[in-house]
């Protein structure tokens, strides 16, 4: 009879605790994707300086930050990124040059919690600009 009641006490402590938890990780979730935003675009960022102000092509994408073009790029002095940055739920970032938010820059974006591009949750460059 102990037994059972500490066993339903427990149960009333985890029934409390594991949805705040759980509501947490989305939040977690979230500020990790903005870091792995901030960190893509200080990368295009850096490339662009060692290319004269010269941006990747949207076809060229984050791949040019991790692998250079070869021989014809003299300019390159990466690795910019040890591999292609993810967001949080393990969607690859997305890059759009010209942006569609920053149309006189780039956008950097994740798919967000849902995984799909072009929704009201996606994360990007655009968003809380300090």
């Amino acid at each position: 009879m102990e037994l059972l009641l500490v066993l339903a006490i427990l149960g009333v402590i985890m029934a409390m605790v594991v949805p705040e938890l759980l509501g947490r990780q989305k939040y977690a979730n979230i500020d990790a994707t903005q870091i792995s935003v901030r960190g893509a675009e200080q990368a295009l960022k850096m490339y662009a300086v060692d290319h004269l102000g010269s941006m990747p092509s949207t076809a060229e994408g984050f791949a040019v930050l991790v692998q250079s073009k070869g021989s014809q790029d003299k300019r390159w002095r990466g690795p910019y990124l040890e591999r292609l940055p993810a967001d949080a739920w393990g969607t690859e970032l997305k890059y759009e040059f010209p942006g569609r938010h920053n149309s006189t820059g780039f956008d950097v974006t994740s798919a967000g919690p849902d995984k799909t591009f072009g929704t009201d949750d996606d994360i990007g460059n655009w968003q809380n600009k300090d």
